[in-house]
């Protein structure tokens, strides 16, 4: 099975919190997200996932040179971020895009997804 990752963008114009959102819909938005991991672990799909905290709580390390140097944010600016991940595991890019569609009718978001890099045939 191949390997996809599934990506939730955000707005980097706003870091969107979910203290910010209506109790209601957020509970609405969490049991959909629920429902749709269940479903993916009852398909043997589910392989991790998780949210990240906003680009100003990075740490970009750049240890190309002889000494490491640590800089506080992210290392590129960008209009938009990653703000959370699926990875999971498809049979094929349609069985992914289907498994997209889901995640972003659960979230009432944009979600990308993308396959991971074959390993090259020995």
């Amino acid at each position: 099975m191949k390997k996809y990752f599934l990506s939730l963008p955000h707005d980097s114009a706003e870091e969107p919190t979910m203290e910010g959102m209506d109790p209601a819909e957020l509970a609405e938005m969490i049991a959909a997200v629920d429902a749709f991991n269940t479903g993916l672990q009852e398909a043997g799909a589910f392989v991790t996932a998780g949210g990240l905290q906003p680009p100003s709580s990075a740490t970009t390390v750049d240890y190309s040179g002889d000494s490491p140097v640590l800089t506080p944010g992210p290392s590129i600016e960008a209009k938009e971020y990653l703000g959370g991940f699926w990875i999971i595991e498809a049979e094929n890019d349609d069985v992914a895009i289907e498994w997209t569609k889901q995640a972003s009718r659960a979230l009432r978001s944009r979600v990308e997804v993308r396959p991971f890099q074959e390993e090259p045939a020995a």
